[in-house]
């Protein structure tokens, strides 16, 4: 049975790669919707790099990624249940795609706010794909 520092130590550890996959992939809808909104845009726009909301955007949505290596680690255990796993990702994606939402609530941008739900869920789902790649290399050992 392993020690409740080793458990502790790997939780971290699947934090960490939840936080740091997460937060790479909102960078990489940053900088795509970044040059959608340049390249089809009728004014010229100039990209707007390491602003403030962004860097707060990526600190949220490294939190987020951290609570959901943590969780996911817990749920996933030791077994192989798709339903478990893609439920987990659908969950945390919609939770927080929906928050995302509920602060932009204008129906008439209702593309827009699918487009948050969906990034969310990509986002979580990213994450769990290079959770479960350090989980299968041995990086991270599964909660038992």
């Amino acid at each position: 049975m392993p020690s409740l520092v080793t458990e502790r130590t790997e939780s971290v550890k699947a934090g960490i790669v939840g936080a740091g996959t997460f937060a790479i992939s909102e960078l990489v809808f940053f900088l795509a919707k970044e040059i959608a909104i340049n390249t089809f845009s009728a004014y010229n726009l100039t990209p707007v790099f390491l602003n403030g909301e962004l860097l707060l955007q990526l600190a949220i949505g490294a939190v987020s990624g951290f609570l959901f290596g943590v969780t996911y680690r817990y749920i996933i255990r030791d077994d192989r249940n798709f339903h478990l796993n893609d439920g987990a990702v659908l969950a945390f994606g919609l939770v927080r795609g929906l928050a995302l939402v509920e602060n932009n609530l204008v129906l008439s941008e209702l593309g827009y706010l699918i487009f948050l739900i969906v990034q969310s869920i990509i986002c979580f789902a990213i994450a769990r794909s290079i959770l479960d790649l350090a989980i299968s290399s041995k990086f991270i050992k599964p909660f038992v």
